[in-house]
């Protein structure tokens, strides 16, 4: 083919044999011995350490701090003024919202968002008018494939949040922890160190997991007596403020079975154990066993199970 069409031609098969290079901003610092990919980009002011490798496509922008041998997979998106530490691991198509902060040694699995920022509806419980902060992962944490973790949150260093799993704003998971996959984590929840949340399990807002717990596959945590029917006054009027949202206590070294259902308030105490489809309607006492629906008291928890 001759004419502008054969040159054109010409020219496309020859950019298609040769893959775009690495753009990086004149004010970026890479070190010699950090290395990025053909169509990799890195914004102003951000920082490569050596050893540190952006593959093909994966975009750093302004500010950023990618610490030794971290590795920010292909085609993911690092937002800007986010530290990396060293030895990070980010899979292929991660996305990092701005100002999160991920501890030396953590793996993040493919397609898992790190620091979103919530969008909440008009009047939502879970607004407190305070600005959030960044999102904070401890050292040698694990976040595995396709789990969103928001904006404010905190996780422990060693802990694990599962494939899909979702952790949201300002809630604090404690150091060598499970979170299992697909479980939910909701907002302004604390969870201790070395607690065990296995598959599927919803701990709902404002609820707090102590040190040592296990909650098994399916456990479900509620917090809204009401069902989101709104308070009125003796005239009819809405009280502002009418919903009081009480989440689940867990108390260190308690035990609660798959699928039981913990109701609003409710305190398990320690050492307590909750059998597999129990519905807890009252407070459970340190060291007692409860069954049934609604649960009720089934004796004391052997000597050889309890944690200390």
């Amino acid at each position: 083919m001759k004419g502008p069409a054969g040159n054109r031609a010409r020219t496309l098969r020859r950019m298609a044999r040769r893959p775009p290079r690495a753009t990086i901003h004149p004010t970026a610092v890479a070190d010699p011995e950090s290395a990025a990919g053909s169509g990799a980009m890195i914004g102003a002011d951000a920082t490569l350490a050596a050893g540190a490798i952006l593959a093909p496509y994966a975009v750093v922008d302004a500010r950023c701090a990618v610490g030794e041998r971290a590795i920010v997979g292909a085609h993911s998106i690092v937002h800007h003024d986010v530290t990396i530490g060293a030895g990070v691991q980010l899979g292929s198509h991660v996305v990092v919202h701005p100002q999160t902060v991920i501890g030396r040694g953590t793996v993040v699995g493919d397609h898992a968002v790190l620091g979103k920022p919530p969008r909440l509806r008009v009047g939502s419980a879970a607004a407190t008018g305070q600005p959030l902060t960044g999102l904070v992962v401890g050292e040698d944490a694990t976040i595995g494939a396709g789990a969103v973790v928001l904006a404010s949150a905190h996780i422990g260093d060693r802990t694990i949040v599962g494939d899909q799993g979702f952790v949201r704003e300002r809630s604090r998971i404690g150091e060598d922890s499970v979170v299992g996959r697909g479980s939910t984590i909701d907002c302004d929840v604390v969870v201790g160190d070395h607690v065990s949340i296995q598959t599927d399990v919803y701990v709902t807002a404002r609820s707090t997991v102590e040190d040592h717990v296990f909650l098994g596959p399916g456990v479900l945590t509620t917090n809204d007596d009401r069902m989101g029917r709104p308070v009125r006054d003796e005239d009819g009027q809405l009280v502002e403020g009418g919903i009081e949202l009480r989440g689940a206590i867990v108390r260190r070294g308690a035990r609660v079975g798959g699928r039981a259902v913990l109701v609003p308030g409710v305190e398990v105490g320690a050492d307590a154990f909750v059998a597999a489809g129990a519905v807890v309607t009252k407070d459970v006492a340190p060291g007692r066993r409860v069954m049934g629906v609604p649960a009720r008291d089934a004796g004391p928890v052997p000597p050889e199970d309890l944690l200390d």
